[in-house]
């Protein structure tokens, strides 16, 4: 099983979450996009589901030594949601994240400028907020995105992404109503490996996906 592209990828799970909407699932559905990946996902499943689209911007926390392993993950003005378990075993300790978090923080603010355009964060009240991503990996960003949603009151949270590993969308659903994950393959590796073409988004291509929603 491979998504030729997010595009595809998003009208297949956008088919799903059309099911669910018939079935009375999704009442006062809202979109909410993990930038940059997730929005062209995400902008499949808001039109097919004649919902609203916004972004919910996520910074990963790497560790001061290797970036692209994660630590942890922050969303607004959240404090950072940390792995204890990955903190532990890399014997590291939470003051020595500090320049790390600062530098993420500082990108979270100038995505959330540069995507809202100085429109306001969407009112979750009452909505079910269907939380989207292009894949889970270990699902750290996807938690802290959901533990962020869950305390704006909204009346339901979902979490929607093509492909997942089977340990991220067990975690998920301890954070989640509802996860809608297509596949969840048992050697799942890396979330691009489940993709013909992953090439890495852009601002533009986010604020392109948002305008045509708007």
């Amino acid at each position: 099983m491979r998504f030729r592209d997010r595009r595809q990828a998003g009208e297949e799970l956008a088919e799903t979450l059309r099911t669910r909407q018939s079935e009375g699932a999704l009442p006062h559905p809202l979109v909410l996009a993990l930038p940059r990946g997730g929005v062209a996902v995400a902008r499949e499943v808001a039109g097919a589901l004649d919902a609203p689209l916004d972004v919910l911007v996520v910074r990963k926390i790497g560790a001061p030594f290797q970036e692209e392993l994660g630590v942890g993950a922050m969303a607004g003005d959240e404090v950072p949601l940390l792995d204890e378990d990955a903190m532990r075993h890399l014997g590291l300790r939470e003051a020595a994240l500090a320049p790390v978090i600062e530098r993420e923080r500082v990108e979270l603010r100038r995505r959330e400028r540069l995507y809202r355009q100085g429109r306001p964060a969407p009112d979750l009240r009452g909505r079910t907020v269907i939380v989207v991503d292009d894949g889970l990996a270990t699902g750290s960003t996807a938690r802290a995105a959901l533990r962020f949603v869950r305390r704006q009151a909204p009346e339901r949270v979902v979490l929607a992404a093509p492909v997942c590993s089977p340990e991220a969308a067990e975690l998920m659903r301890a954070e989640a109503d509802e996860v809608v994950c297509l596949h969840q393959p048992a050697a799942f590796m890396a979330v691009g490996l489940w993709y013909e073409n992953f090439d890495q988004l852009t601002d533009q291509d986010v604020l392109e996906a948002l305008h045509a929603q708007l």
